[in-house]
């Protein structure tokens, strides 16, 4: 159906996540990163709130975010086991090139809360295609990080929420297709 990699629509077909864990140098550069996140921003926004932010983590920052989730997980869990530990050091140093996107709406705007949100997710999603369109991958992570109000606050403040962790980077090994939703299954037609 999408055998010509030069079309947009191959190009969108063939997008896959990639592991972050799995995601190795190079990442995209400093231009390069900047041309994915002005893709990303490009994104239906009712209002024109843009209810959505960026943070680039940049690489010697890495051990300060580990030791910021480190720090906010031991606050919550005290008796957490070093296992749990080392896996948030791991999560911090994955990929090259890693973005938090932060869910920012305005709760004085009289657009509704779920249109701001989806804008965010819509933010994330273009982020990831842009990305791949450079030849990039990537890996949209949230897990216990992502909805630490500690954590968060080192981002931003409430009503902000972390939408995702994004790491970016060449995927080690070829990316594996994943299986897809039975199209019969999700798509219906309307009949009144």
């Amino acid at each position: 159906m999408f055998n010509d990699a030069s079309t947009p629509l191959s190009l969108l077909a063939t997008r896959r996540s990639g592991k972050p864990r799995d995601l190795i140098a190079p990442g995209p550069d400093a231009a390069q990163l900047e041309q994915i996140l002005t893709i990303a921003a490009r994104t239906p926004d009712h209002g024109k709130l843009a209810p959505w932010r960026f943070v680039v983590v940049p690489a010697h920052r890495r051990d300060a975010l580990a030791a910021l989730i480190i720090h906010a997980y031991r606050a919550e869990r005290p008796q957490a086991a070093r296992l749990e530990i080392e896996s948030f050091e791991q999560f911090a140093h994955q990929a090259p090139t890693l973005v938090v996107l932060l869910s920012s709406p305005n709760p004085q705007s009289h657009i509704p809360l779920w249109e701001q949100e989806l804008s965010a997710g819509a933010a994330g999603m273009n982020l990831l295609h842009a990305a791949h369109a450079m030849g990039f991958a990537g890996g949209w992570l949230t897990g216990w990080a992502a909805y630490s109000d500690r954590v968060r606050d080192a981002f931003g403040a409430a009503p902000e929420r972390i939408a995702g962790f994004i790491f970016l980077g060449t995927p080690a090994k070829q990316l594996e297709e994943r299986p897809r939703p039975d199209l019969d299954k999700i798509i219906s037609h309307w009949r009144g």
